[in-house]
């Protein structure tokens, strides 16, 4: 979910060094612990190895650690969010260590240099990068280990290298059919030299990368055994409900503590300058003792903001040039001269993540440490807000990462982990915070407003001559992650922009930085090609209506250069018969775009009926992703984010009034029921050959501007604005 930093990111020096590193650490009385380093990761000595290899403390040195009872456990550095990327990691490392998915434990990673996703710069999951960044390091890790593992069984026997093989645990010697599990090898490997050269299976050689296993967190999440951050349960821990100022800058000013301590089962009521949490023994103590306490606020200087006054600031801002993305050529000379031109105003609204599990912390602060039990996309930042809000050392501070029950990039913001510290600090007990869905939607960090002018010309031959994109809104790198900002431009609020699929010879992308107070932005699903995709494909769809030349067609001709573009631009043309005639009603619409370094070509069929009703009758989607890891996973992924981004094309926006967010359920910041979702076909068209693709936001970047498209064909009516279905006059499908 968020945009890929630039490769002098801290930490991406590693990528420089990338080295593999293999560590033994000798266990008193149960053998020896294996320890695996993926390339490029500095080396930490192991502590307390008996207790590692028995479960009893867990302080890992490495990815992969496999002990004397046969016990193999990689430890994940990515967050599984529902994405399925504890199954496609695994796969990689199950792939070169010759072992089956069902031998491998998960251990959630700590906090810990080693860690960090090269492709991030920091340890986190998002961008679409945790398979990326794990492609080759995690092979190369796990053939590694193989590696020591068959030389040392090799040495025990006395036989060749050559003779000796590796299948599920097991080394075998096949002339003379002995055979020795990985754990009785662990001390003997850990002797070995590290493999200076490893060498990785081909794709044809490959019998885990590729397939279908049942993903790795099925069983738990049907029988309810799966840990989200959620469910956790500590001995002696409360249960607090908070709530801050609905007006972002406001502050609390006063509430009835003896009204809210009457209720029964509250132990405590707790204030920050901005918010109040109720502690009870039980969440219901919480909701009526918060409601009880009828907290008082004084709304600040956003009092007043409404989302008319924000766009309106908006536009004026977007009237003056902006910090350029890309220039070529001569554009506004081109534009005056084009055969066609169009000038267009496109708006996409604030958008909260609205994920199932509301945000919840769990902590016990002490005085010299702390736990932290929290569902995160960023441990390290997590642990860097606590010990801000405390005090205590970083060093301190355990961050126990669980399951997360949807991300979409609000979980990159650690804000409601320090405030839930500010909380905590003040009792002596654990306690969980949790916000309520009212909380969660009211008080989100919001995808921006974005405002954005494009202007476009044809030439006589048809082809784009002419193109000026200049894009209005928040900077979130600049908030997040200011070393990202260029010169005053945010890549990510002008990625799918500044880079397209097509052949403009004439080009100009601008950016024009205007921040709202009255809310914060940050990352979401999709990032910038959510924003930048609809209104590049809206414009090629308007141009190639408006000279007459067929969308699919026209996108070929401006994207002959990308092969890997016709191929999925061909591949959904056939899925989707799109020569064929459609009922009166209905319309095909196509979005093109690369994202995440993957290819994606999506052709969505909408009817729209007399009194503007809209049904999606069918979504196919051609994806070139490059190698592919995990088939099911990456086509339900495609579909996921179909719906998500669907679900915002049509119904999501978040508006403000008098300073407060007006949506507050999914009542009125709806989600897609499952009778309105479309028949979804997702086509894998991979590229064994190619540098391997993100996929988890593909699908959201694809459904505005496929959907605004078929809308387009099916009632002539260009859409310029998020959300869709209250523009046919009704909001219901």
């Amino acid at each position: 979910m968020i945009t890929k930093k630039p490769k002098t990111r801290a930490g991406s020096g590693l990528l420089a060094r990338r080295r593999t590193v293999l560590a033994a650490a000798v266990t008193g009385g149960s053998g020896y612990l294996l320890s695996l380093f993926v390339p490029g990761l500095p080396l930490i000595k192991a502590t307390n190895a008996q207790d590692i290899a028995t479960g009893t403390i867990f302080k890992p040195n490495a990815f992969i650690r496999i002990t004397t009872q046969n016990s193999i456990t990689l430890i994940m550095r990515h967050a599984e969010m529902g994405q399925g990327i504890y199954t496609g990691i695994s796969m990689l490392l199950a792939e070169e260590l010759e072992v089956g998915l069902d031998q491998i434990s998960i251990e959630a990673a700590p906090v810990d240099p080693a860690y960090i996703d090269a492709v991030a710069g920091e340890e986190e999951t998002g961008g679409s990068s945790s398979t990326r960044d794990s492609w080759i390091p995690l092979r190369e890790a796990g053939a590694s280990a193989r590696m020591m593992l068959i030389a040392a069984a090799a040495q025990k026997w006395g036989v060749p290298v050559s003779e000796c093989a590796a299948k599920r645990g097991q080394v075998f010697h096949e002339a003379t059919g002995r055979v020795l599990t990985y754990g009785a090898l662990v001390e003997d490997a850990g002797r070995q030299s590290v493999p200076t050269k490893v060498t990785l299976k081909s794709a044809e050689n490959f019998t885990v990368i590729g397939t279908n296993p049942r993903r790795l967190d099925t069983k738990a999440k049907t029988n309810g055994s799966a840990q989200f951050g959620i469910d956790v349960q500590i001995p002696g821990m409360k249960i607090g409900r908070i709530m801050a100022c609905p007006v972002k800058g406001g502050r609390l000013t006063g509430y009835d503590r003896a009204a809210g301590m009457a209720v029964s089962g509250v132990v405590e009521i707790l204030t920050l300058h901005d918010a109040i949490a109720v502690i009870g023994d039980h969440m219901w103590a919480a909701i009526k003792g918060l409601e009880a306490s009828a907290p008082q606020w004084d709304f600040g200087p956003n009092a007043k903001t409404s989302t008319v006054d924000i766009i309106a600031r908006m536009k004026r801002a977007s009237e003056k040039p902006g910090v350029t993305a890309v220039s070529t050529g001569n554009t506004e000379q081109s534009l005056k001269n084009s055969h066609i031109r169009i000038d267009s105003t496109y708006e996409l609204p604030f958008l909260a993540h609205a994920a199932l599990e509301p945000i919840n912390t769990t902590l016990h602060i002490r005085p010299d440490g702390a736990d932290v039990w929290v569902g995160t996309q960023v441990p390290g930042r997590a642990r860097q807000e606590v010990a801000d809000a405390t005090g205590l050392k970083p060093e301190s501070i355990a961050v126990h990462n669980h399951l997360i029950g949807g991300g979409f990039g609000r979980r990159l913001d650690s804000n409601s982990i320090g405030q839930a510290a500010r909380f905590a600090k003040q009792v002596a007990y654990p306690v969980k915070l949790i916000w309520t869905r009212e909380e969660d939607i009211t008080q989100d960090q919001f995808r921006p407003y974005y405002y954005d002018k494009i202007s476009a010309g044809l030439d006589k031959e048809g082809l784009i001559s002419a193109w000026h994109h200049r894009t209005t809104g928040s900077a979130v790198t600049a908030r997040w992650y200011p070393e990202g900002m260029q010169k005053g431009l945010d890549p990510d609020a002008v990625e799918g922009a500044a880079v397209t699929p097509y052949a403009i010879p004439n080009q100009l992308v601008e950016f024009v930085r205007d921040e709202p107070d009255a809310v914060t932005t940050l990352w979401w699903r999709g990032v910038g090609p959510t924003h930048n995709v609809f209104v590049v494909e809206s414009m090629i769809d308007d141009l190639a209506h408006q000279s007459g030349q067929d969308p699919l067609a026209f996108r070929k001709k401006l994207a002959k250069q990308q092969p890997r573009a016709l191929k999925v631009l061909d591949e959904v043309a056939k899925q989707a018969e799109w020569s064929r005639k459609r009922p009166e009603g209905h319309g095909l619409g196509v979005a093109l775009h690369y994202s995440f370094q993957t290819w994606a070509a999506t052709v969505l069929e909408a009817a729209v009926s007399k009194n503007g009703e809209i049904t999606l009758v069918r979504v196919d989607s051609a994806i070139d992703c490059g190698p592919i890891v995990f088939p099911d996973g990456v086509v339900a992924q495609v579909q996921g984010g179909l719906i998500f981004g669907l679900t915002m094309a049509l119904y999501n926006e978040i508006t403000l009034k008098n300073g407060q967010v007006e949506q507050t359920n999914f009542h009125n910041y709806r989600m897609m029921r499952l009778p309105e979702a479309p028949d979804i076909r997702v086509h894998l068209v991979p590229d064994p050959e190619a540098e391997i693709g993100g996929i988890g936001e593909v699908g959201t970047v694809a459904a505005a501007p496929a959907l605004a498209n078929a809308l387009f064909a099916a009632k002539g009516k260009r859409l310029k604005r998020i959300p869709f279905a209250k523009q046919f006059g009704t909001e219901k499908v």
